[in-house]
């Protein structure tokens, strides 16, 4: 039998089979820990100041990571559960083609994600390249780390997480990370920052919105990596410790560095830590590599999703189609709306985890086979759950394009101070709970006398 590394990377879109089910929950920590290491995660950090104080900001990336996580390692749970794709596992609460709602969006998500971490990647390079070569030349690190994340992505999760991850990664990130962090510190008056006022313009409830919005944009993935974790539990602690720590670590480095040092543009931070000396060429060099697997697991999901409209492609195939656009993207495309962009996410996702859960719970906290291919093709109540809920998230917290924001912004938004999530998530929650509920026991028929 060929090794599970090999017969993983090209498994589609039924259930993974037991001799398949290998990751203990360490390395579903290690997988999610090293996706939490992002540069973009910084840059999230970074957006929360100074509209808010440097103490209202870690309290909203506090409430953002604890809300955002919760979803997260649940999502994570719930695909160790059915053991199938993130998209595909949509077919359970949305039906058959309902399902491909959320797949297109997922795809452009993972596209759009693929081609900042690129961005972010290339400049790194570049400002590496510079210091040591004299030239920039981002448009060739771009392609050669285009090429690298194809190559990690067609490892698949096992592969990834055994070749590259145990190997390479789990010494690189801290040796990274702890640079960053001192160099952040390095030299900061600590108490004026602590002191220093918000600008305002953002509630603590929003900028927790923020946080959840980067967290909650990998829901939709978890269970392309969790369908192989050997046990629910172990999905669960290992997805939400993992990320949690490394994504709470980051967004607050990235608020102190925006304060300590100005630098809120992921374009400016790999300039400026190059221009830190050897150690930080060193470490900025570990992260950059390491940066690589971000840009793997939105290639290898967008792939996934897809994947789950057209089951019969190869699936490499598929994943050398989302690498080779979004490496072109990256070519042409510069970083801008980065808030909105998070935001936007949020308003879409949030709400579709909380119909995915409800329905989960409703069906006895567990998906069957027959649950995820023999749903009907439409269930609307629950697609009608998902829109009520975002609807709520944009009319309380309005965010995309321009003319959209200006749009909704006629319909008087009220402040009710507590963010946009935690309504969005109860709305969309409680009608879907009601919806499946009343359809699952019409689908079952009446009880026997």
């Amino acid at each position: 039998m060929a090794p599970p590394e090999l017969v993983e990377g090209s498994w589609g879109i039924e259930p993974v089979p037991a001799r398949l089910q290998v990751l203990g929950g360490l390395e579903t920590g290690l997988l999610w820990g090293n996706l939490g290491a992002s540069l973009l995660v910084i840059v999230a950090g970074a957006v929360l100041v100074p509209a808010l104080s440097l103490p209202d900001a870690l309290v909203a990336i506090l409430l953002g990571c604890l809300i955002g996580n919760l979803m997260l390692a649940t999502a994570g749970l719930i695909g160790a559960d059915a053991r199938v794709p993130g998209m595909t596992l949509m077919r359970a609460p949305l039906g058959q083609r309902g399902s491909l709602l959320p797949t297109g969006i997922n795809v452009l998500q993972g596209l759009g994600w693929t081609v900042f971490e690129l961005l972010v990647i290339a400049t790194a390079a570049a400002a590496l390249s510079d210091e040591f070569f004299g030239f920039r030349a981002q448009w060739l690190w771009t392609i050669v780390f285009g090429v690298f994340a194809l190559v990690l992505a067609l490892l698949g999760p096992i592969g990834f997480v055994r070749t590259f991850i145990r190997r390479f990664a789990i010494w690189a990130v801290p040796l990274a990370l702890v640079y960053l962090t001192w160099w952040a510190f390095d030299g900061a008056d600590l108490g004026a920052l602590w002191d220093a006022d918000g600008d305002g313009g953002l509630s603590v409830w929003q900028g927790a919105d923020v946080v959840v919005g980067i967290t909650v944009s990998w829901v939709p993935y978890a269970a392309d990596y969790t369908r192989f974790s050997k046990t629910r539990r172990g999905a669960f602690a290992g997805t939400g410790i993992g990320y949690f720590t490394l994504d709470a670590w980051l967004l607050a480095l990235g608020a102190v560095l925006v304060l300590s040092r100005g630098l809120g543009d992921p374009t400016a931070l790999p300039v400026a830590v190059v221009a830190g000396g050897f150690a930080a060429i060193v470490a900025l060099f570990a992260l950059l590599v390491t940066e690589t697997d971000e840009a793997f697991a939105n290639a290898y999901s967008a792939a996934m999703s897809l994947q789950n409209a057209f089951p019969r492609a190869p699936q490499a195939l598929l994943i050398v189609v989302v690498t080779a656009l979004a490496t072109a993207g990256a070519l042409v495309i510069d970083m801008g709306s980065y808030q909105s962009f998070l935001l936007l996410l949020g308003s879409v996702f949030v709400p579709l985890f909380a119909v995915v859960l409800a329905d989960w719970l409703v069906a006895g906290a567990h998906y069957t086979t027959a649950d995820v291919f023999d749903s009907p093709a439409w269930r609307t109540g629950l697609i009608a759950a998902w829109i009520a809920g975002f609807a709520l998230y944009q009319w309380l917290f309005p965010t995309g394009p321009s003319w959209w924001v200006e749009l909704v912004e006629e319909l008087n938004p009220p402040d009710w101070g507590i963010g946009a999530t935690v309504p969005s998530f109860l709305i969309s929650f409680g009608v879907a709970m009601g919806v499946a509920l009343v359809t699952r026991r019409q689908a079952a028929g009446p009880a026997p006398a």
